[in-house]
């Protein structure tokens, strides 16, 4: 008995040590635009640190757009993925309120909440409490969802659509046997059905509608055209598959997305196809790759330069501009491939 009850206190005494550890890394990296040098014998960042943790003197970017992956649980299992479940953590809701404030206080405009699949959580409601707060209670010009939409029900709309800016919503094809062999489809459920109840329902709810593909080896041919011109999204964002090492490439990840990369030259074949579709928006792996902010599930920037997502420290524990100083992001590219434009329902004068 007793050395179960010595057991149990040793247990305590290691996770007491190890949250130490953990503040007190912070205090530090808090502490390094001061020049100061703390050393903590036998202590370790457990999260690699990118490259561009080097150059922390240089000016820190603004969080204008910011894609917060606040889950990675999702229903869906599609093969090239590139945020997949590794964990099933899931900020408090207060705590992930309090990151979002001081995103918006550094200067965030937009902020776009995705997964996983963000509609997951409570059934939707958690996802709904941010965006009603981000709306409501920080004033953001521009509040949107990327979901897979087969969970998103009517009520929702009901309850928070007038906060939202901006539903899109991923369909890489109007082939559901195609969309059986992404792995974009749960039970008997037709995909491409459900896009256009959504549509519905956000030309009910005065949400604008967009549609998100990523053009791989099994969609690299299809003709989309008539398709996406029937469902007049405001925004058909279109993205050439991306290795993510780590996520969907390698021996650690939980996907192999190698069949599914197409080269250069088929990705532009594709946009060329679809020209003549006002809405394209087309994003290339060059585009995509340093040109997104993105907060993961602890609220830490995630930085790809290298291939593969390396975190920095959470804002929640030393604040945006610290944090983002290494997350990798290219604000010129930003700039370059659009990631700026007419992004608030009120603006865009839309007929609903």
């Amino acid at each position: 008995m007793q050395l179960v009850l010595l057991a149990r206190l040793l247990s305590v005494g290691r996770a007491v040590l190890a949250a130490l550890r953990g503040r007190l890394g912070a205090l530090c990296w808090s502490l390094a635009p001061l020049s100061l040098s703390l050393s903590l014998p036998g202590w370790r960042d457990a999260a690699p640190r990118p490259q561009r943790e080097q150059e922390g003197d240089e000016a820190a970017p603004t969080p204008t757009s910011v894609n917060y992956h606040f889950t990675r649980q999702c229903n869906y299992k599609c093969g090239f993925c590139f945020h997949t479940a590794k964990t099933s953590f899931v900020l408090p809701l207060e705590e992930a309120k309090r990151g979002l404030a001081m995103l918006k206080e550094g200067g965030m405009e937009k902020i776009n909440f995705s997964g996983g699949e963000p509609f997951l959580q409570d059934r939707g409601e958690f996802v709904g409490k941010l965006v009603q707060f981000c709306k409501q209670e920080l004033g953001l010009p521009s509040v949107s969802i990327v979901s897979n939409g087969s969970l998103i029900r009517k009520q929702w709309f009901e309850k928070y659509g007038e906060y939202l800016d901006i539903l899109a919503i991923s369909c890489d094809s109007f082939d559901e046997d195609v969309n059986v062999l992404i792995g974009r489809r749960q039970g008997k459920k037709n995909h491409v059905e459900n896009l256009h109840k959504l549509r519905q329902w956000c030309r009910e709810y005065a949400v604008a509608f967009k549609i998100n593909s990523v053009i791989n080896r099994f969609n690299v041919e299809e003709d989309m055209n008539e398709q996406i011109k029937a469902l007049n999204p405001v925004r058909w964002k279109v993205f050439q598959c991306l290795l993510i090492e780590g996520e969907n490439s390698g021996e650690d990840a939980l996907r192999e997305a190698e069949k599914f990369v197409i080269s250069d030259e088929e990705f532009d074949r594709f946009l060329d196809r679809h020209k003549e579709v006002s809405c394209l928006v087309p994003e290339s792996n060059q585009k995509m790759r340093d040109s997104y902010l993105i907060l993961d599930e602890y609220m830490r920037f995630l930085n790809c330069r290298n291939g593969r997502k390396e975190p920095s420290k959470s804002i929640l524990d030393v604040g945006v501009e610290a944090a983002i100083k290494f997350s990798g992001f290219d604000e010129k590219m930003f700039l370059k491939r659009g990631g700026k434009y007419v992004w608030s329902k009120a603006d865009m004068k839309l007929d609903w």
